[in-house]
């Protein structure tokens, strides 16, 4: 029988802590993908600030003053599911 706290990991066993879906939110779904696989559990990318190296799908924009801007709108790397074990091990 699994234990309750995930056992040496010390994470809970159901793995329901991996995924949030906030259906809810004013700006859902905000990605091109099918909404109930929409995780919103890395609303933010916690990856943005590894600029290119953050292994997503983005672009860059010029911004007003002519700073260049990532823009991550096509990006769903840190929307989808089977990436959260991805993510944490970037951070």
């Amino acid at each position: 029988m699994p234990e309750e706290n995930g056992g040496a990991s010390g994470m809970p066993a159901g793995g329901n802590y991996r995924f949030f879906n906030h259906s809810a939110c004013e700006f859902y779904p905000c990605h091109d993908m099918p909404a109930d696989e929409l995780n919103c559990l890395f609303c933010f990318c916690p990856l943005y600030r590894l600029g290119e190296d953050c292994g997503g799908n983005f672009t860059y924009i010029d911004g007003a003053d002519g700073a260049r801007i990532k823009d991550c709108s096509a990006c769903t790397v840190p929307h989808r599911r089977e990436n959260y074990d991805y993510i944490l091990s970037r951070l």
